[in-house]
């Protein structure tokens, strides 16, 4: 599961979908995006086709890690602006910065090795440490859901490491 990542900036994107809180015990993505994808082509002014799963933890959710802390995830798409939201969604605002881009390919059942590994390994090895931003999923042309070749990229927030 070894990755050395793309460090990427990104622009700040402006996203329009639902949202649910959850952990990782208690996992409603799958409600999540049965509630979303039914309107997803019903949201004006999308960019592109790719779907942004964007994970928004509280400043201590890794600090102290736990399986049964909570955080809202999102199911989303990019928009060049929002007007006319149909009902039922919210927007969602992403911040310019830095990213690791990583790359997955398999079942998302499985994705867990590959955040252990960013977790556990690289990001304490990197020059980087976390930052406080939203963590995202693109889910783009190569992901296809439940399906052993399914690809998608893992954002993760990062920032130079201070030294001390």
């Amino acid at each position: 599961m070894k990755q050395t990542p793309a460090i990427k900036e990104i622009t700040a994107k402006t996203l329009v979908g639902k949202s649910m809180s959850m952990s990782l015990i208690d996992n409603k993505t799958f409600n999540l995006f049965s509630d979303f994808m039914p309107i997803r082509n019903t949201i004006s002014n999308i960019v592109s086709n790719d779907i942004f799963e964007v994970l928004v933890y509280n400043e201590a959710y890794f600090k102290n890690f736990n399986p049964n802390n909570t955080f809202v995830k999102w199911a989303t798409v990019e928009v060049f602006n929002v007007e006319g939201l149909p009902n039922g969604t919210s927007q969602l605002n992403l911040k310019s910065g830095l990213y690791a881009m990583f790359t997955y390919k398999g079942l998302a059942k499985d994705i867990g090795a590959l955040m252990t590994y960013i977790y556990s390994e690289w990001l304490p090895k990197s020059e980087y440490e976390l930052d406080h931003r939203p963590h995202f999923n693109v889910l783009g042309a190569k992901y296809k859901n439940n399906h052993p070749e399914s690809e998608e990229t893992v954002w993760i927030p990062v920032k130079l490491r201070v030294r001390r």
